[in-house]
């Protein structure tokens, strides 16, 4: 007899009607890929992860968006490190993923379990003047909306993103983009998602995440951009280590999240979040 289950959580949120929803499927064995496939598109959310075998602290990983496969999601991480404490107890979880292992401590703290991540060695690269500025054009943007402070950067910690940073919150405040204009040129670049972001201060980022990739506009929570956006901060010297940053993202969704990205002075980036279940 085989065992599984599903669970519909919200990550990075303290209430169901924030933060960014996925799935959790946990079973013996996991299904063969189309299967996986079909089940994330019923599930609906913009990832679920998929995780076996049912018990033990070393577990294996794959991650589907409604639309395709994915090599790494964080917000799903989040919510699975949630499922696994409820369903096995708190602790860390190896996980093996398709980019590497990524081990996820657990903890309850005031009632609440919470899950933290730690990623894969980030990157990043430089970001082709070709692709900058086709992205702007597909978002309506101008190369004057960008903060010079922090250059655009392709920026990776399990899946790559391009980080564009903004010099005024009003500009970030209006996202109306070309939806197939920008999947093509992600999927052209092997990009997974836009990370968009506005810096308030030294420690705190505004963020929105379009992934049309997966067939989203956007994700109000996006772990794995994250830890790529603390990785290319500390790389770059834009931030001074050890430090912990908060990103506020989803709140012109109406689905407010809160994600704390530790940044160590080397190694994987830290991301932790609650999730709550659905």
């Amino acid at each position: 007899m085989t065992s599984e289950s599903l669970h519909r959580f919200s990550a990075f949120t303290t209430r169901p009607e924030g933060g960014n929803p996925a799935g959790v499927w946990v079973g013996d064995t996991l299904p063969e890929a189309d299967a996986m496939q079909r089940i994330a598109a019923e599930v609906g959310y913009s990832e679920t992860a998929f995780v076996s075998p049912s018990s033990g602290f070393d577990r294996t990983v794959r991650y589907f968006s409604p639309e395709a496969e994915v090599s790494f999601c964080g917000h799903a991480t989040i919510a699975t490190g949630v499922v696994l404490g409820e369903t096995a107890g708190d602790g860390t979880y190896r996980l093996a993923t398709s980019v590497g292992e990524v081990p996820v401590t657990v903890r309850t703290r005031d009632g609440l379990r919470e899950a933290a991540l730690t990623s894969v060695e980030p990157t990043q690269t430089s970001v082709p003047e070709a692709l900058l500025t086709n992205s702007l054009n597909a978002l309506g943007w101008s190369h004057d909306d960008l903060d010079p402070a922090i250059p655009p950067s392709r920026a990776y910690a399990g899946a790559w993103h391009l980080v564009l940073a903004v010099a005024k919150r009003q500009r970030l405040d209006q996202l109306d983009y070309a939806f197939e204009t920008l999947k093509t040129l992600l999927l052209d670049d092997g990009l997974t998602t836009l990370q968009l972001i506005w810096r308030e201060g030294p420690d705190v980022f505004h963020s929105r995440n379009p992934f049309p990739v997966g067939g989203v506009v956007e994700d109000p929570a996006t772990g794995a951009a994250a830890a790529a956006l603390g990785g290319y901060l500390r790389d770059a010297g834009l931030v001074t280590t050890p430090t912990t940053l908060t990103i506020r993202q989803g709140e012109a969704m109406g689905r407010p999240s809160r994600l704390t990205v530790e940044v160590p002075a080397r190694g994987g980036i830290v991301v932790s979040g609650t999730a709550v279940r659905l």
